[in-house]
């Protein structure tokens, strides 16, 4: 079940908000989250847009374990939005 269905409607303003903090400090996460953003992010659902705005509250550090699979994500309501980064690599 996703927590965030439902909760409210993410208007265009606010996706590119998204989208502007999907751009990190480390190269390697940037190069990551860019295809993704480009590729997956356009057709996502309201509640898969919050769930990826919630993961990109994660520090980039922490992220970048995450993604790469060096440390489990301790929050399980972000390890399917991970999860699905992490396949589009």
């Amino acid at each position: 079940m996703n927590v965030f269905a439902g909760l409210r409607a993410v208007d265009e303003v606010e996706k590119k908000r998204i989208v502007w903090r999907s751009r990190r400090g480390l190269l390697e996460l940037d190069i990551q989250l860019e295809r993704f953003v480009r590729d997956v992010l356009p057709g996502f659902s309201d509640a898969e847009w919050l769930a990826y705005s919630q993961m990109l509250l994660l520090s980039d550090n922490d992220l970048l374990d995450y993604l790469n699979g060096k440390a489990p994500c301790p929050d399980q309501g972000l390890v399917p939005m991970i999860e699905r980064v992490r396949a589009q690599r």
